[in-house]
């Protein structure tokens, strides 16, 4: 049984701009680190980072493990580590 979608149009990303290939494909880019994160597990301590995405809006900013983002865009982060 299917139901009719009614689309949201602010959420609706306009394809120009955007480095779309032919195969509807599209890099994402980290554009800048908007705030860090230690949650603290059981045995271990996890760093995740909230990021600001190119053609996103803050609101669409992701959580990201540290570790990871740090490898592939280290122009981002201090030479220093931030204590928290």
């Amino acid at each position: 049984m299917l139901k009719k979608s009614i689309g949201d149009p602010v959420s609706i990303v306009p394809l120009e701009g955007l480095g779309v290939d032919e195969n509807l494909f599209y890099e994402e880019v980290l554009v800048e680190i908007l705030d860090r994160e230690v949650k603290k597990l059981r045995n271990k301590e996890v760093a995740s980072v909230k990021v600001l995405w190119r053609n996103h809006i803050v609101k669409g900013a992701t959580w990201e493990a540290e570790a990871d983002k740090m490898s592939r865009y280290p122009y981002l982060f201090p030479s220093t580590p931030i204590q928290a």
